[in-house]
């Protein structure tokens, strides 16, 4: 098993969740973030004055697969949230060594 995490842009969020759900992946978790890479950030206007804005809102998400699947889903999620352009966010993929649904007390691959 292996958590995928990605970071997006956050317009693009259902286009990849339904990008995962075509490939039968259901579960995934989002959490809104910010951080800045190569973009490192902007300036805006208000009110007049100008200001820097260091870090972008971003847009986490967070799912666990069956160790055959994580090409897919990389591919599916890299299809859904390509821009082409800076800023399109990165993919980490890490091992997992449990997991156990509460509920139910299954494990590993029963309780993704």
């Amino acid at each position: 098993m292996k958590k995928i995490e990605a970071i997006i842009k956050p317009f693009k969020l259902d286009e990849v969740r339904e990008a995962l759900s075509e490939i039968g992946i259901t579960g995934l978790t989002v959490t809104e973030v910010k951080g800045f890479g190569r973009q490192k950030g902007h300036t805006e206007l208000y009110r007049g004055a100008e200001y820097v804005v260091d870090f972008l809102p971003k847009v986490k998400l967070e799912l666990v697969v069956a160790t055959p699947q994580v090409d897919t889903a990389i591919d599916a999620i890299i299809k859904a949230a390509r821009t082409g352009k800076i800023g399109d966010g990165k993919i980490f993929v890490t091992p997992v060594e449990r997991v156990v649904r509460i509920r139910t007390g299954e494990t590993d691959e029963t309780a993704i």
